[in-house]
């Protein structure tokens, strides 16, 4: 019989889903906390784990990572609230089986169990095969001992892409997951392609790094990387690989890829939750945004009125450039607003970013030189022409651009010589680097958390309270990530990293 612990704060919960699975014949034993539910595992020894999430003390992730030390053999099943997602996806990090939210469903638990006991089953029947294998590996070689452990290997990662090579790096062994992340097919690769067809200049480095570096480096711990696939596409995946060697003697390697496609996906669809739900959240923002623009409006056309009455051209002046100013932030506010809430695919094109910096710091120039602030401009030579999308990358400068000149505005230091510097470099990866650092006010760590929430502006009534969400998910769109650094009265630094690829053959 089949023994499942429950783990759950919630007396009440906990003894429904007990009744439940007992009904269903499964061995049931419960602990109404992290401490006594991993208390519970080393008396037990159960087969599968049921844990809430959320809970005072040890939470369900602390408790899945003490599980994993203890013992690789059971399952365990995470439940979480909605909107928990990014709990969720750090437990399938950590290795649990599968999540499910409250209120737990009988169907969806159903599906979860069942899942779960099909690995269990596998892994004991491997098991049963390995057990038997041994006894006939005992009579055999010491070349088919090798093969066997390898095969085991495989078998027991075969949920990855798995690459294996012969000493000269000529594929071997190429599986389905492989497949579907490289796109050629087994019969195009095994025995008539090298890895270094197929693998992105960092991994053959990493690997011919391992080579080299004798019996005691033979690892290669799991890292973040993309691959270029047949079509085209770049695919995430994490990346591990093992040189295998006998006798002091290189005698192939292994690598296991994880696609991370659907974990990515599951981020873009947890950013656009978020932005939709921002989008929600607007409407007291606007009516407070477009209540000071009104206010505004009023003033300079109260203004505009009494230099018509008194024939004041000073008031008409002061008034119209009044009114001026609020129709630009009705514009601003409304731009990137539609900006915002628009869901916007990026337009790949054959462009040359350092160009596209150089218009951007041309159409700031004249601002700058109004405020005392000098430009300086730092691009690497080595980013030429690739494809990007011109547009994410003239916005996002432009607006971080124009925030760096307003910063250096705002400082106190009157006496400072103010910069603003705009920085790009070619990263690993298939990456360029954007810096725009500033040594102008500054932010404290508490403004820093705020930055890239709806309505919130260092500006005051200059400022959209938009503008950096705006830019965060042009970035985001383009497969990017962006990260701001900053000190009080020292300045601030943001940072983008955008993906390229090289441009097409015309």
């Amino acid at each position: 019989m089949t023994k499942i612990l429950l783990i759950d704060d919630e007396a009440d919960i906990l003894r429904v889903l007990s009744m439940s699975l007992k009904a269903d014949g499964y061995d049931v034993v419960t602990a109404l906390s992290g401490e006594e539910g991993l208390a519970v595992f080393e008396k037990e020894s159960p087969d599968l784990v049921l844990t809430d999430i959320k809970m005072p003390g040890m939470d369900g992730i602390q408790v899945l990572k003490q599980i994993k030390v203890l013992s690789d053999e059971p399952e365990v099943i995470i439940i979480t609230g909605h909107g928990d997602i990014d709990s969720a996806i750090e437990a399938l990090q950590h290795g649990a089986s599968d999540f499910i939210n409250k209120p737990v469903r009988d169907k969806a638990l159903a599906i979860s169990l069942k899942r779960a006991l099909e690995k269990i089953d596998i892994r004991r029947r491997l098991k049963e095969y390995t057990h038997g294998l041994e006894d006939k590996v005992a009579l055999a070689t010491q070349e088919l001992q090798r093969r066997a452990n390898f095969q085991i290997k495989l078998i027991r990662s075969s949920n990855d892409g798995i690459v294996a090579t012969d000493r000269n790096l000529n594929v071997v062994i190429y599986n389905p997951g492989a497949e579907r992340i490289f796109g050629p097919s087994a019969s195009e690769v095994i025995n008539k392609k090298q890895v270094t067809e197929l693998y992105p200049a960092e991994i053959i480095d990493t690997f011919r790094e391992s080579m080299a570096g004798g019996n005691h480096k033979k690892e290669i711990s799991w890292q973040e990387t993309s691959i270029q696939s047949q079509s085209g596409a770049n695919i995430p995946v994490k990346f591990s690989g093992t040189v295998l060697r006998e006798k002091g003697k290189i005698v192939g390697t292994v690598a296991f890829f994880q696609d991370l496609r659907e974990i990515k996906r599951l981020e873009q669809e947890l950013v656009k939750s978020e932005r939709l739900a921002a989008i929600g959240q607007t409407v007291a923002g606007l009516s407070h945004g477009i209540k000071n623009i009104l206010h505004g409006l009023k003033g300079g056309s109260y203004l505009v009125d009494i230099g018509i009455k008194r024939d004041d051209s000073q008031k008409l002046k002061s008034g119209w450039q009044m009114i001026k100013r609020n129709i630009d932030r009705t514009s601003d506010l409304v731009l990137d607003l539609l900006s915002y809430s628009k869901e916007r695919e990026p337009e790949y094109e054959a462009c040359s970013p350092n160009e596209i910096a150089g218009e951007v710091c041309e159409l700031l120039a004249e601002k700058a030189r109004e405020h005392r602030v000098k430009l300086l401009k730092e691009f690497d030579p080595a980013v030429g022409k690739v494809s990007m999308d011109p547009y994410t990358i003239h916005s996002a400068l432009l607006n971080l651009m124009s925030n760096a000149i307003d910063a250096c505005l705002f400082d106190e230091d009157t006496g400072k010589n103010w910069q603003v510097r705009l920085k790009t470099a070619l990263e690993d990866g298939n990456s360029i680097r954007f810096e725009v650092s500033d040594n102008g006010a500054g932010m404290s760590k508490e403004v820093q958390e705020k930055l890239f929430t709806s309505f919130f502006s260092t500006k005051g009534h200059r400022g959209t309270g938009l503008g950096l969400m705006v830019t965060r998910k042009l970035v985001e769109e383009h497969m990017g990530k962006i990260e701001v650094t900053s000190r009080p009265g020292k300045g601030t630094t943001f940072t983008m990293h955008l993906p390229y690829a090289a441009p097409a053959e015309s």
